[in-house]
């Protein structure tokens, strides 16, 4: 009988089983992180938070060299001057199938996803609805951020709004305004409930930093009065105002001054040395696992943020000759303001280094030689070459004045012009003279570097409020309220001692070399060139950079080259639909 009785309770359980078989699948977590289970509490939320600030500082900051090269090659700033034979291959770098195309979709669409899981996440969370407007925001800001980035690097994108929990292989592209308006959307809803910058931390998205990357959408998108009136929010809080007087942790030095200083190490950030310029700082901390700067190899990765290996001449390699006398001035790396540990990929385009000065050279703060180094003083560490270098043309070297008599290597494929990669002019913004972090000082009293070093090691703005002023000029300027950009424009301007401009001479182009001037490498220049469009783009490329235009006619530069091709691995994966090529990639 018992038997029996046992056979019949596992007949009846197996015929439960069978009519409930999805829930006899289904595993629930009880002691295991699992997707089910990790995005419940408040501390759940705070770390996939955390984790949309870890995407955006990889993508912008330390992607190797994606994060330096991508955003400013290309444009009307910088050419390559590792190139030997001083020749663009822009159908090479702009490969359909090749790493640039590849490298910053994977790392945008990643923070959209992740965006998304928050968002999606949030109605079953545990959160209280305020708790939930607060991440709400933070991950719309993030999603927005990527796909204004995404409109302005390739046009018209896929637009995915909620989590991918299936595979999806009917992906289509939207147009470049139907992207930018739900970066708008997003961005709108961040900049209206995230907290002022008064209530977060260091780093932190805020209320201001939105409404100043709102602005910029707006003019992206062609509504000026509303980006005007955005970035009026951002220039109107009171907590908020240009740094207009020395600061911060080397404050007493000098050679200095105020635009000097917001660039040393700790002077980015509100808590620190008081800085009301910086809206939203990317916070760097050396030696730190997860910190954005790692002090054992630049080539980690995540990694350090590679700007001044690229910005800064490699002056080890610059000789001088005087008949059949050989001078070497420079001993490298060294932590001076010869550049660190440079390699001078990037060459400043005579635009950029002598044109946009022209009416202040001598006065603009931010072209004094300790903002824009062109004098170089002679550093080499052997004392017999010190001596015969200084009695044969004295302890500097001044590239726009070169001692007469002398024949000069100053870049790869011989090079004797200046400036080249071994010599060239470069704002210390890109590094942080005498002042690395210790572990990377391999002779304390010479201040020599070791072969770790080569990247910058301060926190680095994001975004700042001068350019909330020049983004203002701009919405100003397609209103035709010439008189009101010109006030916008000074208030940059004043800080700098330059010249006020006359709201007669307020055009797109002056306000583009503003920003040069203003911010140069600091820029991600390619962002704001593709967000003004094809047209604008490439007029300022073939004006002022020869070097994308004048250097190989089979591969010259158009307006194909403004957008960047979309990832092949993109379009060949999306089975279901068609993702349509950019014009001009699809050979």
């Amino acid at each position: 009988m018992k038997n029996i009785r046992r056979f019949l309770l596992a007949l009846v359980a197996v015929l439960l089983v069978a009519c409930n078989e999805d829930a006899f699948l289904q595993e629930t977590p009880l002691d295991f992180m699992s997707g089910e289970n990790s995005y419940i509490t408040p501390a759940d939320f705070e770390l996939a938070t955390n984790e949309l600030y870890y995407l955006a500082r990889w993508e912008f900051y330390c992607n190797g060299d994606r994060s330096v090269l991508d955003y400013v090659f290309g444009t009307d700033i910088f050419w390559n001057g590792s190139s030997g034979n001083l020749i663009s291959n822009l159908r090479s770098d702009y490969s359909k199938s090749g790493t640039i195309a590849q490298a910053h979709w994977d790392k945008l669409y990643s923070l959209i996803a992740q965006s998304n899981t928050i968002i999606s996440r949030l109605p079953a969370s545990q959160l209280t609805d305020e708790h939930k407007e607060s991440a709400m925001a933070k991950a719309l800001f993030f999603r927005g951020l990527s796909y204004r980035t995404l409109a302005y690097l390739y046009g018209g994108v896929p637009l995915q709004l909620e989590e991918v929990t299936k595979p999806k292989t009917d992906y289509t592209r939207a147009t470049r305004e139907a992207t930018l308006q739900q970066a708008i959307s997003d961005v709108k809803y961040a900049a209206e409930h995230l907290n002022d910058i008064t209530q977060v931390k260091d780093g932190e998205v805020s209320s201001p930093a939105a409404y100043h990357l709102l602005s910029e959408l707006y003019l992206a998108a062609g509504m000026h009065r509303e980006a005007v009136n955005a970035a009026s929010m951002v220039l109107k809080n009171p907590a908020l105002k240009l740094m207009t007087s020395r600061f911060g942790s080397r404050s007493t030095e000098n050679p200095g001054d105020v635009f000097w200083d917001l660039f040393r190490t700790n002077n980015q950030n509100r808590s620190t040395h008081g800085n009301t310029e910086g809206l939203w700082v990317m916070q760097m901390e050396a030696g730190v696992t997860g910190g954005g700067t790692d002090l054992n190899s630049i080539w980690s990765s995540p990694g350090s943020y590679l700007l001044e290996r690229h910005c800064s001449p490699q002056t080890g390699l610059f000789r001088m000759y005087k008949g059949d006398v050989a001078y070497f001035p420079f001993t490298w790396p060294i932590g001076d303001y010869t550049g660190g540990r440079g390699i001078g990929t990037f060459v400043p385009t005579t635009h950029f280094a002598y044109d946009v000065w022209q009416s202040d050279f001598n006065n603009d703060i931010r072209n004094a030689n300790h903002n824009f180094v062109r004098k170089f003083a002679i550093n080499t560490v052997n004392a017999s070459e010190r001596t015969k270098c200084s009695s044969d043309f004295g302890d500097t070297l001044d590239i726009d004045n070169p001692p007469a008599g002398f024949t000069f290597l100053t870049g790869e494929g011989n090079q004797t012009t200046f400036p080249g990669r071994y010599l060239l002019c470069y704002q210390t913004k890109c590094t942080n003279p005498y002042d690395y972090p210790s572990a990377l000082i391999a002779n304390a009293s010479t201040f020599e570097l070791r072969s770790s070093a080569g990247g910058t090691y301060q926190d680095q703005y994001m975004f700042r409020l001068a350019e909330t002023y020049l983004l203002r000029a701009e919405g100003y300027l397609g209103l035709n309220n010439k008189d009101s950009a010109a006030i916008d424009i000074n208030a940059v301007r004043t800080r700098a001692n330059a010249t006020p401009v006359s709201s007669n001479n307020v055009t797109l182009d002056y306000i583009l070399d503003e920003r040069l001037r203003e911010f140069g490498v600091e820029e991600k220049r390619r962002l704001t060139l593709g967000r003004l469009g094809a047209d604008v783009f490439y007029d300022r490329v073939t004006r002022y950079n020869p070097y994308y235009t004048n250097s190989n006619a089979a591969d010259p530069f158009t307006k194909t080259y403004t957008l960047w091709p979309i990832p092949l691995s993109a379009i060949e994966s999306n089975l279901d639909a068609e993702i349509k090529q950019n014009p001009g990639y699809d050979q």
